[in-house]
């Protein structure tokens, strides 16, 4: 879709470009910062530090005229079923909006904020009537990544009378058996968030948590001590999961993009109800902004623009994130999944085997921990990684000056990649620079700029997949290995023979059932 004649443009102004050094960049242009970067809803955007001119962005509003991109964004927006493969649409925004006459969103998060407050309150109480302190979600994915990362995010929002929120996702059973010695089962409240209700990892750790409370109480107590997240209730009513106590999901909803919906019950449990509803705030907001603003003003679509200009043109291969603020550490890990789960294909939204490669390879770490770790690979190593760093103003300790040393760091490393240093005396430590870079500065880390975050990154990402003419929001190369892993668990108990499955998975099983 994307090789056309704007596609051939970019591809002979990147020729042209690619002897530019970025720094000569700036002293040729000593007005570059102003016109490379942007600022809206508080939230400042630098892209000055790119291999971008004038003409790169006259060329990239070409390139969105050409396929036509307005109306795909407005395909989104208005509920086409734009998820052709799956024959869905991709309505996760609509969980984002304050709208009265939406009376099933609106129903279901009352439903959640009267569940919330009664836990808060003591109202809602374990099966002998104790309060509860400890909460468990159970899920993987989307039904767990996305909500484990903002409670984490959020832990100073987390509010005095919320209760300890947890997460099991592993189908390692080390992970949910360690948990379960230091709960007390009279106590503890899971959440089974799963939005088909057969995930197997979900499924298998919520059956281990369910024969743990009837072992520990009595079965009668399950249906006090289980909560359910689904779009299939009569498998979570099937399950031994009270109605009143199962929260409803929707088609539309995507699972990674899921964190607005029922599968926020943990979230809304640790920070409560009016910091979730601010960080619906800042999700919404940012929609608005990806929805009305023009490109060279547009957060959203610049990245995503930006990250095809590197991917497409430069053939660089990964993308760094990288937040300088510890309770971030997690955004990384959620974004490697929103990104590389979305955007990792390699055919068309018509099955076409597409010419070019599509999303790179997303990691990162929290700053500073991340230059004690791969940051000597940015720097210095042949292999080139456009990073992307999130910077917040204010301090989230009253440590000032460690917020201070923090900022200086994550300042200074995107000048050293941008800059480098040369040294003849000792060539090892020379640093070529030239390395781009992007931050992303906020005034503070709160429930409403972590929701303006996060959808940055869903529209950028939505974004890229329509200027790649590809499907963001089906997962097939998931679903084929939980598919073979059912035929291995299948085939475990039987006689093995080299027919019942290749050879190389049968020498396996072999050795392991030795």
């Amino acid at each position: 879709m994307l090789n056309n004649q704007y596609w051939t443009d970019l591809e002979e102004h990147q020729r042209k470009l690619r002897e530019t050094h970025l720094k000569n960049l700036f002293k040729n242009d000593t007005g570059r910062i102003s016109k490379f970067a942007t600022e809206d809803l508080n939230l400042y955007f630098d892209f000055s530090k790119n291999h971008i001119t004038e003409e790169t962005l006259n060329l990239f509003e070409k390139l969105l005229e050409s396929i036509d991109f307005n109306s795909k964004r407005e395909a989104l927006f208005s509920g086409e079923q734009i998820n052709v493969t799956e024959h869905r649409s991709v309505s996760h925004m609509l969980l984002r909006e304050a709208d009265p006459s939406n009376t099933e969103i609106e129903s279901t998060r009352e439903k959640m904020r009267v569940f919330c407050e009664a836990i808060h309150d003591q109202r809602f109480t374990g099966a002998t009537g104790q309060p509860i302190t400890d909460v468990i979600n159970i899920g993987i994915g989307g039904s767990e990544l996305g909500p484990r990362m903002v409670c984490r995010a959020l832990r100073q929002f987390h509010i005095n009378t919320a209760p300890n929120i947890h997460f099991v996702s592993n189908i390692d059973g080390a992970e949910i058996e360690e948990l379960l010695t230091r709960l007390n089962p009279e106590q503890s409240l899971f959440i089974v968030a799963s939005k088909t209700f057969t995930t197997q990892e979900t499924l298998t750790n919520a059956l281990i948590a369910k024969n743990w409370i009837a072992s520990q109480l009595n079965e009668k107590s399950v249906a006090k001590h289980f909560v359910g997240l689904t779009a299939a209730p009569r498998k979570a009513y099937e399950f031994g999961i009270l109605p009143d106590h199962v929260f409803p999901m929707w088609d539309w909803v995507g699972g990674r993009f899921s964190l607005w919906s029922a599968i926020g019950l943990s979230i809304m449990l640790s920070v409560g109800v009016n910091n979730f509803s601010k960080l619906l705030k800042g999700g919404h907001d940012i929609d608005q902004h990806f929805k009305n603003t023009p490109l060279r003003k547009n957060i959203p679509l610049l990245m995503a623009l930006i990250t095809i200009w590197y991917r497409n043109f430069f053939h660089y291969e990964a993308q760094a994130i990288l937040p300088y603020a510890q309770d971030l550490e997690l955004f990384p890990s959620y974004l490697q999944q929103l990104d590389m789960e979305s955007n990792g294909k390699s055919v068309d939204i018509k099955g076409s085997p597409l010419p070019f490669h599509t999303g790179p390879i997303i990691f990162g770490q929290a700053g500073t921990n991340g230059q004690h770790a791969f940051y000597q690979h940015l720097h210095q190593s042949k292999t080139i990684t456009p990073a992307e760093f999130i910077l917040i103003k204010k301090p989230l300790s009253k440590l000032k000056n460690n917020h201070d040393l923090l900022l200086a760091n994550g300042i200074a490393q995107s000048q050293a990649l941008m800059i480098g240093e040369e040294n003849l005396e000792e060539p090892y430590k020379n640093f070529p620079g030239n390395r781009p870079s992007t931050t992303l500065l906020f005034e503070e880390l709160s429930p409403y700029t972590l929701g303006q975050l996060i959808a940055i990154y869903e529209h950028k990402i939505t974004a890229q997949g329509m200027l790649w003419g590809i499907n963001s929001f089906d997962q097939w190369g998931v679903e084929l290995g939980k598919k073979l892993a059912k035929n291995i668990m299948a085939n475990k108990n039987k006689s093995l023979t080299e027919d019942s499955l290749d050879a190389s998975t049968y020498g396996l099983l072999k050795k392991i059932q030795e």
